[in-house]
């Protein structure tokens, strides 16, 4: 069991930046070729895939709506990933919600065994 503790995310006007951060934690995530990804839903709208990186460093995949973006990253030693978003939008406004997975390459959410709790970005115009 994979536990997941996201920090990060608040309120920004559009064009401002924002820095998520999600963390596992269990006996079993280093080196058992753990992928961690972002999610987000808007009121309304199904959850979609944001962007994943492997806790080693590759591979790490976008959305075509946030490429250029925003900016995942990943600390094996502390297995934490990091998503730098800039340029925010309106568009943005969702909760963010971090997912575990050990299918690297997969963007169904379905694939991700475990979930944090979300946190909400909010993006005024």
């Amino acid at each position: 069991q994979v536990q997941l503790v996201e920090s990060g995310g608040g309120l920004v006007q559009a064009g401002g930046s924002l820095t998520l951060s999600c963390t596992a934690s269990g006996s079993r995530v280093s080196g058992y070729g753990y992928s961690l990804g972002w999610f987000r839903q808007a009121p309304g709208k199904e959850r979609e895939f944001v962007s994943s990186i492997a806790l080693s460093g590759f591979p790490e995949q976008y959305a075509d709506s946030v490429k250029g973006r925003f900016f995942i990253s990943a600390n094996n030693n502390l297995n934490t990933v990091t998503l730098q978003m800039i340029n925010l939008e309106p568009g943005d406004t969702a909760v963010y919600y971090c997912a575990a997975t050990r299918s690297s390459w997969t963007r169904g959410a379905a694939d991700f065994s475990s979930w944090g709790q979300g946190t909400q970005v909010t993006v005024s115009s």
